[in-house]
């Protein structure tokens, strides 16, 4: 089974002794540094960002407090403690009022229209290309700032209204705080014509594609880790069979995607017990509910381990790319599949996901190497992730595209250009074979597909590309592609890919 997938590591190593002997290879000079990672941090980033309430709330503080600042200013100036000043609005209570009024209908009116029509332009988008739309809208800062700028300015002017009143000296007026709420009126209206620019901006879906890609590459760049200390699936699976007797398992306390481990909360609770933890799932695998989903050894340990284990993980209704790579391969594999659909049909949609999914798979290639073994500050073997591996991302990449590509020389150009740019990155022969395996099945599948000869010629000299790439790297001589008779006449179906 390829590393990474659920019980591809099964059980775990007792920390007895034998933790220590397992893991000579990764001496505890060179133990992966857990704090690098940056994960409790990341994690909260990316709840807090994905919250619509965050921004507004804290505008909408901050407009209080703005409130609070003018109202006393108003309260000195009613009390004869200096002049009221020259620019700031007069008038009677009467007018204060009906100013006021229409301000804060006039602003939740807007608000109301504006964010309905954006959410049915969202909607009918996201049918085309994938509910991804919607999460990107909550979780964009110029969605939250416009709607935290409007929410904030309504709450001053309704605070300022209730302000009007009797007071020692005849009416009390607001009028610095009256001044103030035509000054974010204006500041209102600044930020409509920016909201609206942003928002049209934001729904095209190269914007969109190119909004996954960079999320996904600060995901690379936060879980790539260091290929001089990681440890690879076969280093973890010798740790596991090295250790003696069995371990206790673990359910999972409830269903969902795992989006988020705390894996240096699980080195210290694995240190205070003395136990080593084995987790069988990575985030972005769904979990059932009372399904075994880790193992603790020794076996007498695993109950213990269990209530604090429940709390050093996050589970969820949908997957998050905090510790997921492999969520944004996908989100840009469904997007470019949609496209690709005959309730679509647009293929250059499909060709810039393509292209994204290259400059994605060359910031892994070459570096590629999670951390899987983790140690305590004693050097000591305390837990065992399950990661994803190269071959799988790849995969993801580009085997769904290339069936929903079928018969189109287009895509599958477009697909081995982005192999062979990525095979210029691949240092490992296991990584260059896992790309040319995919460029010989694009080739076969242009073979049985495609009709015209001249498509072929193309795709076929493409292919040729990425096996001279390879010959490259690898030091060895180049060599042609083969060259596949076409179709017979009248022939049908597809080819085994």
């Amino acid at each position: 089974m390829a590393g990474g997938e659920p019980g591809s590591l099964v059980g775990v190593s007792h920390v007895h002794g034998k933790a220590r002997h397992a893991a000579g290879w990764l001496p505890p000079g060179n133990a992966p540094v857990i704090g690098r990672l940056r994960r409790g941090s990341e994690w909260r980033r990316e709840a807090l960002r994905t919250s619509l309430w965050l921004v507004p709330a804290v505008e909408v503080l901050a407009g209080v407090l703005l409130f609070v600042g003018t109202h006393a200013l108003d309260r000195a100036a009613y009390d004869g403690v200096f002049r009221t000043p020259g620019w700031a609005i007069s008038g009677s209570a009467d007018a204060a009022r009906q100013i006021l009024t229409a301000i804060a209908a006039a602003i939740i009116t807007v608000v109301g229209v504006v964010f309905s029509i954006v959410i049915v332009a969202l909607t009918l988008t996201s049918t085309q290309f994938g509910p991804r739309m919607l999460r990107n809208f909550i979780r964009d800062r110029g969605t939250q700032l416009t709607l935290g700028t409007f929410v904030a300015t309504f709450i001053y002017a309704v605070l300022a209204l209730g302000s009007i009143g009797q007071g020692a000296h005849g009416d009390f007026v607001p009028h610095i705080s009256i001044t103030m709420t035509l000054v974010l009126m204006v500041v209102d209206l600044a930020v409509l014509i920016y909201f609206l620019r942003h928002i049209s901006v934001q729904v095209q879906l190269p914007q969109v594609i190119a909004g996954i890609a960079d999320d996904l590459a600060g995901a690379i760049e936060l879980q790539a880790g260091d290929p001089t200390v990681g440890a690879d699936a076969r280093h973890a699976t010798l740790l596991i069979a090295d250790m003696g007797g069995p371990g206790g398992d673990v359910a999972a306390p409830r269903s969902g995607y795992l989006q988020y481990i705390q894996h240096r909360t699980l080195v210290r609770i694995a240190a205070e017990k003395d136990a080593v933890i084995h987790l069988r799932y990575r985030p972005g695998h769904f979990l059932v509910q009372g399904h075994p989903y880790a193992t603790v050894w020794p076996a007498s340990s695993a109950e213990q381990v269990a209530r604090e284990l429940a709390r050093a993980h996050v589970t969820g209704p949908y997957r998050t790319l905090a510790q997921d790579v492999s969520f944004g391969v996908d989100q840009l594999a469904e997007i470019c599949i949609r496209a690709l659909s005959p309730a679509v049909n647009d293929t250059f949609t499909a060709l810039t996901c393509i292209d994204w999914i290259g400059d994605s798979l060359c910031k892994v290639t070459g570096r590629w190497q999670p951390t899987r073994v983790y140690r305590d500050g004693a050097g000591t073997v305390r837990l065992i992730a399950t990661q994803t591996d190269y071959q799988r991302l790849v995969q993801r990449a580009f085997e769904k595209v290339r069936r929903a590509g079928c018969g189109m020389p287009a895509v599958m150009i477009r697909q081995l250009d982005a192999l062979a740019k990525i095979m210029e990155r691949a240092v490992r022969p296991d990584d260059r074979e896992v790309l040319l395996d995919q460029a010989a099945m694009i080739q076969r599948l242009s073979t049985a597909t495609v009709d015209e000869e001249v498509g072929r010629d193309d795709v076929r000299c493409a292919y040729q590309r990425v096996l001279d790439v390879h010959a490259a790297t690898s030091g060895s001589a180049a060599y042609p592609a083969p060259v596949t008779p076409p179709p017979a006449a009248g022939a049908s179906g597809v080819t085994a890919v």
